[in-house]
């Protein structure tokens, strides 16, 4: 795969956990106009190579949870594949804002994809989903 882009925080200090932070997202000046009529949509999905996970750091199991780790959103996946959906702020050039990006700085970002998406004339939204009990016992 060859990376579309860059990642760019303002500070390699921030806290890339913060869905309320704005990034940029800085695509190959070549690919600029693949992003033409993107600030029509509200939110986009952007999917990412989390290329500071080491092979060590790779497992099936999650080691604090016991869990699987294709049950989780882990970092430390067989193939480190990041997919966040996020919000647009602005877009100029090559170069898109994105409001809610949870990727380090330098971070290469593999693809972009518009929310929702749709079928047949019919958005496709999960609105009715569930979630593990063991999910609810670490997020409090």
């Amino acid at each position: 795969m060859n990376p579309i882009g860059f990642v760019k925080r303002s500070s390699p200090r921030e806290n890339e956990r913060d869905r309320n932070l704005v990034s940029k997202i800085v695509l190959k000046k070549g690919l600029a106009n693949g992003l033409n009529s993107i600030e029509n949509w509200s939110h986009i999905y952007v999917i990412f190579w989390m290329h500071k996970v080491s092979d060590k750091e790779k497992v099936l199991i999650h080691p604090k949870d016991n869990v699987g780790i294709f049950a989780t959103r882990a970092p430390i996946h067989p193939n480190p594949v990041g997919m966040t959906l996020v919000e647009i702020v602005k877009h100029k050039k090559n170069v898109l804002w994105v409001r809610g990006l949870d990727a380090l700085n330098g971070t290469p970002v593999l693809d972009i994809k518009p929310y929702p998406d749709w079928e047949k004339g019919r958005w496709l939204v999960v609105t009715s989903f569930r979630t593990p009990t063991w999910l609810s016992s670490i997020n409090k």
